[in-house]
């Protein structure tokens, strides 16, 4: 387990920091960047800083929505105030601007740069930033799919095509990765991140920024990494976006906290800060948050931007009386750039001259600024990202489109396969049915700025490219009847051997601003599933979905069901490769489907409580629902093959471990006529502690090629330092006990299991 330590100097948010970093506020920060920008960096970004006048600092410290920024981007993040380009380019020629997100491509960036580097004052090249969150011409599964591979390797490879092709574009920086723990899916960003596990968020944080990184931040195919949203947003009260966040220091540091460090710890150039308040205190105001952890804790020498205008934002929570007083709180907090607000070039120099912040605090600020434009190579090169042709030429290469399709295939989780309905044949007669049939539209998913929908492969196309024999009907919209749809959909049905039922949600119902009350497939959909179904046919479910879905009725009677997400731009190709066996399904669920809507927050390592309803039916006072078990539909780690998996012949190294580590291991064998990939988990519990411990936590996973008939050992090492947990205090304790151990196929199944003594004393 990473080491945590709360000091107590941390815990202060008082004059203490602000003392200390008045007394010398640039020279460590200095230390630290020279590693990354070198020495004559160092003395020009001082040089630059001296010579700036109040208002300019405060300039490199605001960030805006590009003016040219394209219908997709207005869209997601509509250009506030300033809306007109040549006053925006203006702007930036004054030194009030330090870059601009969301722009229109290499032609934009090329006029701004070129405008300010030959006729600003100091000459401070420009950043350019974009939410390059799964692709960017080329589109890869949404975060939480892709971590369905349970495969990181997979995520640094697509975040590096990313950033490859985002950085010919003029983009030198992203607003990704999202690495937020989400265990409520009612939360419409779950999309973003890798699911409900600590684990498993701490490696796809890391990949993710290595791949965006690539080996040197100033390298032509490189764009800078931003770490969101610190801290806790996936743990907002009921799912709902942009809501309060209240929780143990225990929890918060234990569960939510280690994805964003393990993003740091890969070298995350910035970090931002979000929009939720955490105990009563907004994020983007938080000093605790953004200073003590982030800087004195972690050691994190990056900068930190707010999220969109969550500093303004701060008024209406009720924490600041103005804008004055919210870019006061904010930049004292330790946030050293506004986005989108502006906030900070309309108050920070007011407030210097005033005395409520001071000049070297503000300079430190601006110094992680061009230090970080210094380490991208910009003052080197203002135009090293910025090339017409070569934006062209990066763009969805072969290369990238097999690569989306590899992660398309490795995404898709197999929930359901009665009686062998899949793989299907070529020669079966196909009723293609549902709003994602022929969906183009909602193919790549949310959070896509500079992807076309239109170049995306949808369900139909795949099919016609496997050489299937099916037919469509649409049946409904996604949220809406189609006249005579159901009509024609049973129809279709009864003349066909199969159904593949392509229902789900649309894209617009993840991502940001997408909380839903009821998880559930919308009416229409429904209606549909359960008219096909009455057709008397198998019936194969293809979800489309960001999140996890309670599935009822005849969806989740379906024979097959297959969890597809939203898989980007090779999308129908990938499904058609899964439908027809052409690769086998070996995706695993990074969150857990509950059987209600009612059940959210859910997730596998919940606690037992006092009263745990035992396996079988429902016991009267007991902890579940009247309607359903406290348990999962489909748990986290699910996810079938077309092999036929079997765990045998637990084992561990000893009875009993102190320090050092332990070995567990089991025989994996596939007893199918299909080869398959398994991802075999490796699963802890501590029977008895000072505070009660999940019922289960993932520890280990490894992914296994198997033949038909073919068996391998598996082993994992248990480390004693992993079995420490965080106390109520916020420190990392390890107690004796007894734990067990399991290695399974999922959360909640069985597998093979057995148990030690703990003694660490």
């Amino acid at each position: 387990m990473t080491r945590i330590r709360i000091s107590r100097r941390s815990l202060l948010t008082g004059t203490a920091v602000a003392l200390a970093w008045t007394l010398s506020p640039l020279a460590p920060v200095m230390r630290r960047a020279e590693a990354r920008v070198g020495p004559a960096s160092r003395d020009a970004i001082k040089a630059i800083i001296k010579s700036m006048t109040l208002e300019e600092k405060a300039g490199q410290l605001t960030l805006m929505p590009s003016a040219w920024g394209g219908g997709v981007a207005a869209q997601l993040n509509p250009p506030a105030g300033n809306s007109n380009f040549a006053q925006q380019i203006e702007d930036a020629v004054a030194g009030r601007l330090t870059g601009v997100f969301n722009g229109n491509g290499a032609a934009m960036a090329k006029r701004m740069q070129e405008a300010v580097m030959e006729r600003s004052r100091l000459k401070v090249p420009l950043i350019f930033a974009a939410d390059v969150i799964h692709g960017h011409r080329t589109i890869f599964p949404v975060g939480v799919g892709e971590a369905a591979s349970f495969e990181p390797s997979l995520a640094e490879r697509t975040a590096r095509v990313a950033a490859y092709e985002a950085a010919g574009s003029g983009i030198d920086w992203t607003f990704a990765p999202m690495v937020d723990i989400a265990r409520d899916q009612r939360w419409g960003r779950a999309v973003e991140g890798a699911g409900e596990d600590v684990l498993l968020g701490k490696l796809f944080a890391a990949a993710r920024v290595r791949g965006f990184q690539g080996k040197n931040l100033a390298d032509d195919d490189a764009v800078m990494a931003c770490i969101k949203h610190f801290a806790a947003y996936g743990a907002a009260e009921s799912g709902l976006d942009y809501n309060v966040v209240d929780m143990s220091i225990s929890r918060l540091f234990e569960v939510y906290l280690p994805p964003y460090r393990a993003g740091v710890g890969a070298g995350a150039g910035s970090v931002m800060s979000a929009f939720n308040e955490l105990n009563g205190v907004p994020a983007t105001g938080n000093k605790w948050l953004q200073t003590g952890i982030l800087r004195d804790e972690w050691g994190f020498d990056g900068f930190v931007v707010s999220d969109y205008t969550s500093d303004e934002e701060m008024i209406a929570a009720g924490y600041a009386a103005d804008r004055r007083e919210a870019a006061r709180l904010a930049f004292l907090a330790g946030v050293d750039m506004s986005m989108t607000s502006g906030v900070y070039i309309e108050h920070l120099p007011g407030l210097v001259r005033d005395g409520e912040i001071s000049e070297k605090l503000l300079d430190r600020s601006v110094q992680r600024v061009l230090a970080a434009k210094a380490a991208l190579g910009l003052f080197d090169d203002p135009f090293r990202r910025i090339d017409l042709e070569r934006e062209k030429q990066r763009s969805r290469r072969p290369e990238s489109l097999a690569l989306a399709r590899e992660a398309a295939q490795k995404s898709v989780v197999l929930l359901k396969n009665e009686k062998d309905l899949l793989p299907l044949s070529r020669k079966a007669r196909i009723a293609l049915v549902g709003p994602f049939a022929r969906a183009v539209k909602d193919s790549n998913g949310p959070w896509v700025v500079y992807g076309d929908n239109s170049h995306a492969v949808d369900l139909a196309l795949g099919l016609k490219n496997a050489g299937a024999d099916f037919q469509i009907a649409d049946g409904s919209g996604v949220e809406a009847p189609i006249p005579g749809g159901i009509e024609d959909a049973v129809a279709l049905a009864r003349r066909s051997d199969v159904v593949v039922l392509a229902i789900g949600e649309g894209e617009r119902m993840s991502g940001e601003a997408q909380s839903r009350a009821d998880i559930t497939l919308p009416a229409p959909q429904q209606a549909l599933a359960e008219a096909v179904a009455g057709a008397g046919k198998p019936v194969v479910v293809v979800l489309r979905n960001g999140r996890a879905l309670a599935l009822h009725g005849a969806v989740r009677q379906a024979g097959a069901i297959l969890v597809t997400w939203f898989l980007g731009s090779e999308s129908g190709n990938a499904i058609a490769d899964i439908l027809f066996g052409d690769v086998s399904p070996s995706g695993r669920l990074p969150i857990s489907f509950p059987h209600e809507s009612g059940q959210q927050p859910f997730y596998y390592s919940r606690k037992n409580t006092g009263r745990p309803n035992p396996d079988g039916p429902l016991v009267e006072y007991k902890t579940h629902f009247r309607e359903t078990a406290n348990r999962a539909l489909y748990p986290f780690g699910h996810g079938l093959t077309y092999g036929d998996i079997q765990y045998d012949a637990f084992g561990l190294s000893a009875s009993k471990l102190g320090s050092g580590s332990i070995e567990a291991k089991a025989v994996i064998r596939n007893a199918g006529r299909r080869a398959a990939v398994e991802t075999v988990q490796l699963y802890t519990h501590q029977r008895t502690a000072s505070m009660t411990r999940p019922i289960r936590e993932l520890r280990a996973f490894q992914k296994i090629d198997l033949a038909p008939g073919e068996e391998k050992t598996v082993r994992f090492l248990i480390a004693a330092e992993e079995l420490a947990f965080v106390n109520a205090e916020g420190r990392p304790v390890r107690e004796p006990g007894i734990i067990d151990v399991w290695i399974a196929p999922s959360a909640e199944a069985e597998g093979v299991r057995g148990a030690f003594e703990f003694d660490p004393s």
